[in-house]
C-alpha cells in the first residue's frame, strides 16, 4: 500500500480530490496539521463523494507526530525545487509520498534533511507548479505503474 502524507494542507477541494484517489487506489491518506480546514467540511466530503468509507485516513498533530507513529522506509518528498525527476524514482511498497502545503510547499528544513528523497514533476519553468490535487495523482499511478498496480488489474476489463 502507498501512503500519501499531506503536510499542512489548505484547500479542502484539494484534500477531498486527493482522498478520493486513495480511495480508489487503495492509498492511506495521513494529514499533518495544522490543517487549513475541518475535517468535516462539506466541501472536502463533496469532492470525495460517496468513497469517504474506502478510506484509510489519518491525522496527526505535526511531523514530529506522524514519524514518533509510523515506521517509515522509503519516502519521496514532492517539490518543484528537486533536480529529481519523479519517474527516476524507484518507488517500492510501503512508500511514503510527502507533499506540502498549497501555498509553500514541503518545509525548507524538511527538504534539506530528505534531499536525496526529494522528487519533481517536470513543467515550463514559468509556471510555479500544478494543482496538489493533480500532483498527487501523477505520483500516485506512476508509482502503482511501477508496482504493476496492485489489487487494481482486474478492475474495469470489458466481458468479451
Amino acid at each position: 500500500m502507498l501512503h500519501i502524507v499531506l503536510v499542512e494542507p489548505e484547500i479542502p477541494g484539494n484534500c477531498g480530490n486527493i482522498a478520493r484517489t486513495c480511495a480508489a487506489t487503495g492509498c492511506s491518506l495521513h494529514l499533518i496539521r495544522p490543517l487549513g480546514f475541518d475535517i468535516s467540511d462539506k466541501a472536502l466530503k463533496r469532492a470525495g463523494l460517496d468513497y469517504w468509507h474506502l478510506l484509510d485516513v489519518h491525522d496527526y498533530d505535526n511531523l514530529e507526530d506522524f514519524f514518533r507513529k509510523n515506521d517509515v522506509k522509503q519516502m519521496w518528498c514532492l517539490t518543484t525545487k528537486a533536480p529529481q525527476c519523479y519517474t527516476e524514482a524507484n518507488f517500492e511498497t510501503d512508500c511514503y509520498l510527502f507533499f506540502g502545503k498549497e501555498t509553500k510547499g514541503l518545509p525548507e528544513d524538511f527538504l534539506e534533511e530528505h534531499r536525496d528523497s526529494c522528487i519533481r514533476l517536470p513543467m515550463r519553468p514559468e509556471a510555479r507548479s500544478l494543482n496538489l490535487s493533480n500532483a498527487v495523482a501523477i505520483t500516485v499511478f506512476e508509482a502503482l505503474r511501477q508496482l504493476d498496480f496492485p489489487h487494481l488489474q482486474d478492475y474495469g476489463k470489458m466481458a468479451k
